[in-house]
């Protein structure tokens, strides 16, 4: 077969070559083309180096181009992934600084909340920009893959606005499954037979079998709290779980800036978070994680390169989602996993317009939903309060209201846990200036925004949070590598 793949932000480098050496473990996949694009010539010439290394030594017919010219890219393109970060780093830091000025911490800021919001904004312009290049210059009926965060606002924004044939994806469910099979003492994850369903990062295992054998709330608290490691990494998954009955698959740092609860107070957040890994918890964890990774990869480039001689074992094909849909798309092999799409009465007690991950099938016709599914009540609630923040969020992306964009940001949950009106209003317009660059659609707003602030009286603090780490230096991380394989 062959057909054009293009990568969008393939400057992620881990990321693009896991996904490139997935799709290759497919034995028919192995004459397409795959066309990369990133603003940042630097990053497209590192991976562009690392791919063909891969195919160079596989001794394969793959082809891969790189460009900053991202309609060049997609032109012809039958399959376009996303994985930008739209501000970089830059941008990010201040979704996580700004917001600790006003109390409000959080772990990883890419999803909901003050950060996840902003984090939004930044990128439903920049998503717009994309399904319109799609739709002029890609193949006829090409499918967009949205891996990028903010995931349901993304996926929100290009399928009601871009017009364009778009499935949102992550790993968090298959992440909660493997954690599930371990504290059940399963050998894998293939073990279970579980549905989960609900939204991106707030979707929760509805039903849970282990070899056929019904799994129930109490057998599965018990196991989490038997466990040495998962007992305390994950302790508010746990609290979650006890209360309302049903595991959730996201991370308990990520979990912990969805819900009003165990954030709001700062002698409280160590109680509920684990520091032994930025994931658990650690106020800007997924910043640090982020920062540290970039700047590991900068230095040690000619180590990546070296692993890239290996050979391709399709043993190793990951569970992203992304090869396995091509596949089942291209050969008629079924595929289930667990997709990003609008409910449409998926899920019947949740909205029609929201954005929901729950099971579905792929095969030669498409992706094919499972409908008629009930998620509990309290799961509903908790995905209910997101989903309305998330719709007008994406509205205030579309229209450039910045008053929308306040009232979306008082309504997110930990926000409103945290912060008064007041306080949110300042803390956005201190966001929207900060960010004017990546904010199009907010410039006639921004000079105003700039004048409240001069007058302002809402009293901020620095403040680096209740569990912040500084990033590592190289050396440190080396040390630190050492260390673990010598455990080893």
């Amino acid at each position: 077969m062959s057909f054009k793949i293009a990568i969008i932000g393939a400057g992620s480098v881990g990321f693009t070559k896991k996904l490139f050496t997935d799709i290759l473990c497919v034995p028919e996949f192995q004459d397409v083309e795959f066309a990369l694009t990133d603003m940042s010539e630097h990053n497209l010439q590192m991976i562009k180096q690392i791919l063909d290394t891969i195919v160079a030594s596989n001794k394969l017919p793959t082809k891969v181009s790189a460009t900053t010219n991202r309609r060049e890219a997609l032109t012809g393109a039958r399959y376009i992934i996303s994985c930008v970060r739209v501000g970089g780093l830059e941008a990010y830091a201040d979704d996580i600084r700004i917001p600790l000025k006003y109390g409000i911490d959080q772990c990883v800021g890419d999803t909901i909340c003050a950060g996840g919001i902003l984090y939004g904004q930044r990128n439903i312009p920049v998503i717009l920009d994309f399904c319109k290049d799609i739709r002029k210059v890609a193949e006829p009926g090409a499918k967009f893959l949205n891996y990028a965060n903010p995931m349901a606002m993304n996926t929100w924004a290009a399928i009601e606005y871009g017009k364009v044939d778009t499935v949102g994806l992550c790993h968090g469910v298959q992440h909660g499954a493997e954690q599930i099979a371990e504290v059940l003492g399963a050998k894998s994850a293939n073990e279970l037979d579980y549905i989960c369903s609900g939204i991106n990062h707030q979707t929760w295992f509805v039903d849970l079998k282990l070899n056929g054998r019904k799994i129930g709330k109490d057998e599965l608290i018990a196991a989490f709290e038997a466990h040495p490691v998962f007992s305390q990494q994950e302790k508010l998954r746990i609290d979650v779980l006890k209360r309302f009955g049903v595991y959730s698959t996201e991370s308990n740092g990520h979990l912990s800036e969805y819900l009003p609860w165990y954030r709001k107070r700062p002698d409280e957040i160590t109680k509920w978070i684990d520091m032994s890994d930025w994931i658990h918890g650690e106020t800007g964890g997924y910043l640090r994680h982020s920062t540290e990774t970039r700047n590991w990869f900068e230095t040690e480039f000619p180590q990546f390169l070296e692993s890239a001689t290996k050979p391709i074992d399709r043993a190793k094909r990951s569970n992203e989602h992304a090869s396995h849909i091509l596949e089942a798309l291209e050969t008629g092999r079924v595929y289930r996993g667990h997709f990003n799409l609008k409910n449409n009465g998926v899920i019947t007690n949740l909205p029609s317009d929201a954005i929901i991950e729950s099971p579905g099938f792929v095969d030669r016709f498409g992706i094919n939903m499972v409908s008629g599914i009930t998620i509990p009540e309290a799961c509903a609630a908790t995905c209910i309060a997101s989903i309305n923040v998330q719709r007008m969020s994406v509205h205030a992306a579309i229209s450039g209201d910045i008053d929308l964009l306040k009232l979306a940001v008082l309504h997110d949950p930990l926000v409103g846990a945290v912060a008064t009106p007041e306080e949110v209003w300042q803390m956005v317009d201190e966001m929207v200036v900060a960010q004017a660059r990546w904010l199009p659609q907010y410039a006639d707003a921004v000079p105003a925004a700039k004048e409240r602030l001069a007058k302002s009286t809402v009293k901020t603090r620095e403040w680096a949070g209740a569990a912040r780490r500084n990033v590592r230096s190289i050396d440190e991380l080396r040390a630190e590598k050492a260390a673990l394989k010598q455990a080893v």
